[in-house]
Order: structure tokens, then C-alpha cells, then sequence
């Protein structure tokens, strides 16, 4: 890997300072564009895909490994991670004894698949275990110590899948009901762990495994090899791990997970498997959204994770679970549907809550290191996304607070560089907030509504260190110019190549330079679609989502002159026509 994915021109490319969304346009360098058709000649493919391996670091001694990551090079042993082993043993000595197991998952995607892998893998080798997933209303994130209690009652292992690493008091309290314990996780611990009989977790202290960019589906999956290599030294059936690659990539890609690595190779191979429509839940997902196409990891992120996200967010809990585990067509399909539905609900829900956020974030100063907002009755549902919303807004790290009856619950999104999940541990640890944690990029908390003022203001203060990096001028980096007659699904295919894209590996963005709007129009609530012609007389289809009530959707909209149009190509199935579209990202008046 070299240096060359943070290098970019000094001059802007095409000449862009200032976009619409106030970025400056940068490309690749010199030393990138050398790089890059030295892999073009390596790999004899066309220069386009050497610029774009070169642009994400990749040294022409790697790109044909890079273009064919495999499981068997990149997956370490797991027994690098620490309570592996003992892990392991504990899981294949419970199905071997035929103990009663169950459960504890995340109400999220992660959670659900991280549970649903257990679920298949314990479902071959012994009987059904049961799954708890807790209400986020009701219960909130993590074990709590009546349901930790209650599983402990009738059940001789609980198994707790993308929490628990915080939970020391409903631990304990499963324990001394007489059950065991233990952890597959990957958030963030505290300075001790849980007295349990395992905690496998990545990011405790004392792990030096380099997993940590997992998310816990991908902390299982190892778990699951560990004991397959356990029960095949016993001479007893191991199932089949390959076909449970699916709720990997799914959970690896809706975590926002670094798509280097293994994790890169688990999302590679996870979409070839889910291709082959197999598992009927997810079968039954793809149809309801309109997921016609061969799969890929904006499929999973944007389309079949906020449905599976639904579920916990505005509805039942279990329901994510419950349809990425039924081995029943009909359930599948019900179940598809009523995570449509509540996702629909949840979209109306946000909107409402969206334009009240905005408007309290910025009667604070919006130049810090932090913008936040908290409401009354605001639903903990839908808190995280309306943060997500705040933090592309303004560029800044981002907590919205749910309240009722005097008791917040909230959810923090941060930008690139800045490590919120430590802070808002840190404010757990101060006493500032009742409980909160999670990773770089995410978190969420619990505090007292009197607590509310103090606490943000003690975040801004540990966020301050960051300031540099938050202050910094916003550039978008562009891979290369193209027209509009060389955008086809075959380039597409093409530049999928170099994929899976996502966190750590985004997606190549294209210029289009000296554009026309030759027709647009608003569409649903706050979108734009367009046919945009080149200065060739070329034109291609776009979109632009969520754009309408900024300066990106006023300037598509209203300008009729030439523009340099930013974004990335997809492939458009709709009407059975396969034709090439551009996303578009960003715009700029061609001088």
C-alpha cells in the first residue's frame, strides 16, 4: 500500500474551489496517475481502473490480490483474539450436551445477523436456541438485569452478540442465577471487562488481534470457525460456513464498517452468496425493495438495511431476526412486508422530527466541535438518523436527544477523524451521562434531561481537540472526467471490480464537465432527477437525493448555463432496461 489515496493536486480539479455544497474539487496527483497506469499495464485493464486502484492505495505489486481478495489470505486465526478459545469450547460443549442456549442480541442489523448466525449454525449441530432481542423503548441498548435474570432461569448459556461489554451488573446477575456467559462483541470496552466466562471483543484493551475494524457478525463468523475447527478434531459434522456469508456482508455494511481487509473479502464473498437468493428472508427483503439487480453493497446499506433496521427502531424488535433466520417462504415474505410498512412509517416519522432539529442546532453556534439538538417525545427510534442528517448538514460531529418524562435517550454520529464513541465513554465514566458507548463513528447514550445542557457542553470540551480536524476545508475527491457516452453499464461493471465500496473504500466519483440540465424535475419529497448532456451532445441519466431544500438542488434546478457535475454511475434496472445513471453528489458553475 503506498501513500498516494491522501494525495490530490494543488490545483482544483476543473478548476472548482467552491462548489454548491461549498467543497473544493480535488484529484488525483501526479504520483497517483503514474501509479495508476502502471497497475492499468500489470493488470492489462483499461488506465480508468488503475487511477482508481492507485486513488485507494493500491501498489501495482498487490492490485491482482487486491481484485481477488480471498478468505483463506485474509482471515486470521481466530485463536488471535483473545477468550477465543474458550469461547469455542463453551459453544461446542453446550450443543454437544445439548444445553439449553440463549441469545442476547443488538436491536440493529448487526445484532439480527450476528443472532441469525447463531441461529443457523446451532440449528444444524443441535436444537433451536431461543433469541432476545430488547425493546429499544422500553429496555434500551445492551442486557438488562430482568431479562438477563430471566433467560438465566431456563437456559445453561446466554450468548450476548454485539453488546454486553458494558454490562457488568446484568452479568452478574445471570451468573448468579447459575447460567454462563459469554460475549461476541466488537464496541468499544471500559477500562474492566465483565466477570464472565468469555468476552471475545476486538477493541478490549488488552486484544492485539488487529480485528477491531470488525463488527460482530464478523466477530461470530471467527467464533464459528474456531468451533467448526473444534468439532471437526472431535470428528463430529461441521456446517457449512460459507453459505452464512450473507448476514456477514449485510451487517458489515449497514455497521459502516471499514470495507478494507477481511472485512473487504467477507463483503466480496457475502454478496456472491447473496446472489444466489437462497435465504429467504433476505430473497423476500430484495423484492419488496426493489432490489432487481445482482447486489452490492448500496443495496445492503441504503435498501435492505433501514428495512431490517425498522424493525427495532419503530416495531417489534425481533423482527429482523426472526425474518433473516426463517427458513419459511410465506413467514419470510409477511415479514418483508411489515418492515417495508414500518420503514415507511419511520421515513414520515424522521421528516417530522428533522426540520425541528435543524432549527434548534443552529440557534447554538454551529462553528464548534459539536452541534446537537434534544425534543420532547422525539421517538429513540429515529434519533440516530436524524443525527446522521445533522452531521452531513454541518460537518460536524452531531448527538440528537429523544426526551420523556424527564429522561433522555440519544444518538451521536461523528465525522471522519474524530473518535466520538471515546468521548461519550468518557462522559459515562465522569458521571456526566448515565451510560453510553459505542465505536469511532457511532454511539448512543442515556442521561437525565437536567443533565442534558451540562453534559453537551462537557462533550464540546473533549471534542475540542479535534477542532482541527473538523475545521478543516471540506474537499471532495474526484477520480477522473468522463463523458456522458463512455457512462454504460459495461464501465460500471467494470469499475465493480476494484469493489466492494463503502467505509474506508468509497466508491468512485466521476466529473462531468461543462453539463447541461437538459430536463429535470422534483421528485418525492426532496429529490431531483435529471438528463444531463455534455458539451458532446451526450447525455445520461441522474439523481440526486435530498437535495431540493439546499444549494445543490437549486443550482440543478435552476441554472441554465454549463455546470461540472460530480457523483457516482450505477447501473439503472428499471423497466427490465439495464442503462447507466449518475448519483449525483455535487455541482459547480463552469467558468
Amino acid at each position: 500500500m503506498t501513500g498516494v489515496a491522501a494525495e490530490m493536486t494543488e490545483a482544483a480539479f476543473l478548476g472548482v474551489e467552491n462548489s454548491a455544497t461549498g467543497r473544493r474539487w480535488a484529484g488525483p496527483g501526479a504520483e497517483a496517475e503514474r501509479i495508476g497506469l502502471a497497475i492499468a499495464q500489470r493488470l492489462d485493464a483499461p488506465e480508468i481502473l488503475g487511477r482508481i486502484l492507485a486513488a485507494r492505495g493500491v501498489h501495482p505489486d498487490n492490485a491482482t490480490e487486491y481484485l481477488a481478495p480471498t478468505l483463506k489470505a485474509l482471515t486470521p486465526d481466530p485463536s488471535t483474539l483473545k477468550d477465543m478459545d474458550r469461547a469455542a469450547d463453551i459453544l461446542v460443549t453446550a450443543v454437544r450436551n445439548g444445553w439449553k442456549i440463549a441469545i442476547f442480541g443488538d436491536y440493529d442489523v448487526d445484532g439480527a445477523a450476528s443472532s441469525a448466525l447463531l441461529v443457523d449454525w446451532i440449528g444444524a449441530v443441535s436444537g433451536k436456541p431461543t433469541v432476545y432481542i430488547p425493546d429499544r423503548i422500553d429496555e434500551g441498548y445492551g442486557p438488562n438485569v430482568e431479562a438477563m435474570s430471566r433467560l438465566a432461569q431456563n437456559h445453561q448459556l446466554i450468548i450476548c452478540v454485539d453488546c454486553g461489554t458494558l454490562s457488568h451488573v446484568p452479568i452478574e446477575a445471570a451468573i448468579a442465577a447459575g447460567a454462563k456467559v459469554m460475549i461476541a462483541d466488537h464496541h468499544l470496552a471500559g477500562e474492566t471487562l465483565p466477570v464472565c466466562d468469555a468476552v471475545v471483543n476486538p477493541n478490549r484493551h488488552d486484544d492485539d488481534s488487529g480485528m477491531g475494524a470488525l463488527c460482530a457478525a464478523g466477530v461470530v463468523f471467527l467464533l464459528l470457525i474456531a468451533a467448526n475447527r473444534l468439532r471437526r478434531e472431535a470428528g463430529e459434522m461441521a456446517p457449512n460456513l460459507i453459505s452464512m456469508l450473507d448476514l456477514v456482508a449485510l451487517a458489515t455494511v449497514a455497521d459502516v464498517a471499514q470495507l478494507t481487509g477481511l472485512n473487504r473479502a467477507l463483503v466480496r464473498q457475502g454478496l456472491k452468496v447473496m446472489a444466489g437468493r437462497q435465504r429467504p428472508g433476505l430473497k423476500a427483503l430484495a423484492d419488496v425493495a426493489g432490489v432487481n439487480s445482482h447486489p452490492n453493497a448500496f443495496h445492503l446499506g441504503y435498501l435492505l438495511g433501514p428495512r431490517l433496521n425498522a424493525g427495532g427502531r419503530i416495531g417489534k424488535a425481533d423482527l429482523g431476526v426472526r425474518l433473516l433466520s426463517t427458513r419459511s417462504r410465506e413467514e419470510a415474505e409477511g415479514l418483508a412486508h411489515e418492515l417495508d410498512r414500518l420503514n415507511a412509517d419511520r421515513r414520515e416519522l424522521e421528516a417530522s422530527i428533522l426540520e425541528l432539529a435543524i432549527e434548534q442546532a443552529e440557534q447554538r453556534p454551529i462553528d464548534g466541535p459539536l452541534v446537537w439538538a434534544a425534543g420532547e417525545g422525539w421517538h429513540p427510534g429515529v434519533v440516530g438518523i436524524i443525527a446522521a442528517r445533522l452531521k452531513e448538514k454541518f460537518n460536524r460531529p452531531a448527538v440528537v436527544i429523544g426526551m420523556e418524562n424527564g429522561n433522555g435517550k440519544g444518538s451521536a454520529r461523528s465525522v471522519d477523524g474524530v473518535d466520538l464513541g471515546s468521548a461519550i465513554a468518557t462522559l459515562a465514566r465522569e458521571g456526566q451521562i448515565e451510560k453510553g458507548g459505542g465505536h469511532r463513528m457511532a454511539a448512543g447514550l442515556s442521561v437525565a434531561g437536567d443533565k442534558i445542557e451540562p453534559a453537551m457542553g462537557r462533550l464540546i470540551d473533549l471534542l475540542s481537540k479535534y477542532m482541527a480536524v473538523i475545521s478543516a476545508p471540506r474537499t471532495l475527491r474526484i477520480d477522473g472526467a468522463l463523458s456522458a457516452a463512455v457512462a454504460t453499464p459495461a464501465l460500471i461493471e467494470m469499475v465493480e471490480a476494484a469493489g466492494p465500496f463503502g467505509a474506508g473504500a468509497p466508491a468512485p466519483r466521476f466529473a462531468l464537465a461543462n453539463a447541461r440540465v437538459a430536463f429535470g424535475k422534483r421528485v418525492g419529497d426532496d429529490h431531483f432527477r435529471a438528463t444531463l448532456e455534455d458539451a458532446s451532445g451526450a447525455r445520461v441519466d441522474a439523481i440526486a437525493f435530498r437535495v431540493m431544500s439546499g444549494p445543490l438542488g437549486a443550482m440543478l434546478s435552476e441554472s441554465k448555463g454549463r455546470l461540472h457535475i460530480a457523483g457516482r454511475l450505477e447501473v439503472d434496472d428499471w423497466g427490465g432496461r439495464r442503462k447507466a445513471k449518475l448519483h449525483i453528489e455535487d455541482a459547480a458553475v463552469a467558468e
